[in-house]
Order: structure tokens, then sequence, then C-alpha cells
């Protein structure tokens, strides 16, 4: 689980996703859409993937995936994010994070 934490804070946004999942595709995009550069972090592609996703869900991701941390905070999942972005506080919360600058 130590690893999912620092991992999560590496950089202003990190999101945690799978390559075959089409919701974290859209919320990767979102991300980059917005001005973010994201650490996205694919767990299908780590041989400790699955060890990755339970810690994930210990720290009170659910679903597990997306998992979206920003400024090193668990922000949600992808119903979350999408909320945030209609109402404005995504871009404020990068912004925060410096995770964007404008």
């Amino acid at each position: 689980m130590e690893s999912v934490r620092e991992l999560a804070s590496e950089k202003a946004a990190v999101i945690f996703t799978k390559s075959s999942c089409c919701i974290c595709h859209s919320v990767k995009s979102l991300f980059y859409e917005l001005g973010a550069s994201p650490a996205i972090h694919e767990l299908d592609r780590y041989a400790n993937g699955r060890d990755m996703e339970w810690a994930l869900r210990q720290l009170g991701c659910n679903p597990a995936l997306p998992a979206v941390f920003i400024g090193g905070k668990y922000v949600g999942s992808s119903k979350d994010i999408i909320s945030y972005h209609v109402d404005g506080s995504l871009k404020q919360m990068l912004k925060d994070a410096k995770a964007i600058w404008f």
C-alpha cells in the first residue's frame, strides 16, 4: 500500500487506470484537454497490478479504477471527476495543486 501512496503523490495529478478501460481513457483525455499532464499508472502493465488495485480499494477508492489523486489526495473516480468538471471545481483543484497554471 505504501508504493501506491508514494505513486499517488509523485506529481500534482495522478491517475491509476487499466489500459483497456474506456472510462479511464475518457478521464485521462479530460485531464489532457484541461492542460494537465498527469502521471498515469496502468495497473494491467504492472506485475503487481492486482495488489495495487487492492491497495487502492483499501484506501477507499471504490470503484478502484480510475482512481484520481490531485495534490496527493484521492478526489474520486470517473463520476466524481465528471461532476467536478461540470461544476467547474476540477479546473480549480488542478490550479491549486499546480497541475495547470491557467
